[in-house]
């Protein structure tokens, strides 16, 4: 039995509708279009009371097959849940931090608009790096040959405009596109 698309899994689940007050932001590759049989959804959510965001996705997800929640030491202590539905593993992630601030949704930002400048070759590499094994992060950074921790390299890419980043993408030898809004 395949998969179904990762927005009919998102329907399906309700996930968007029970995490409404939470501000719920799908990001990862599925919506970037570099999803791997492997891939899992990823729903950020700004959770100033963590309590609460634990409670609400306990309640509504818990009977999920694989269901594991937890809470992170780190100094605001996110709560990441995670269960398996409709063939798509889901990792659910809320932090007292608003969803535009977060690494992640940062991350995705950043590459989504790379992915917009960079055209087919550029997606291209990036898919073959996944494929190879990369994560995400690590294949962007390697494909664009960034230095560095390849999170942080593509974190400090979100500060830059888009000249620069079409630059940065013919340095690496994709010829940019003419910018296309992030659909």
């Amino acid at each position: 039995m395949a998969r179904p698309d990762y927005r009919e899994a998102l329907r399906r689940t309700g996930i968007i509708i029970a995490l409404a007050e939470f501000d719920p932001r799908v990001a990862g590759t599925p919506p970037l279009g570099l999803d791997l049989p492997t891939s899992d959804i990823d729903v950020l959510c700004h959770a100033p009371d963590p309590n609460k965001f634990a409670a609400v996705v306990w309640n509504t997800f818990s009977d999920e097959a694989n269901f594991a929640i937890r809470r992170w030491v780190a100094a605001d202590r996110p709560v990441i849940a995670s269960f398996t539905a409709h063939g798509w593993l889901f990792e659910v992630f809320g932090q007292a931090r608003p969803v535009s601030e977060q690494n992640g949704w940062r991350h995705f930002v950043v590459e989504r608009r790379l992915l917009a400048f960079g055209g087919p070759a550029f997606r291209a590499a990036i898919v073959s790096a996944r494929t190879q094994g990369m994560k995400t992060e690590p294949a962007f950074s390697a494909v664009l040959r960034l230095a560095g921790d390849p999170y942080r390299a593509v974190a400090e890419l979100g500060q830059r405009d888009d000249a620069s980043l079409m630059h940065l993408l013919a340095a690496a030898g994709f010829a940019a596109e003419q910018f296309r809004p992030p659909k």
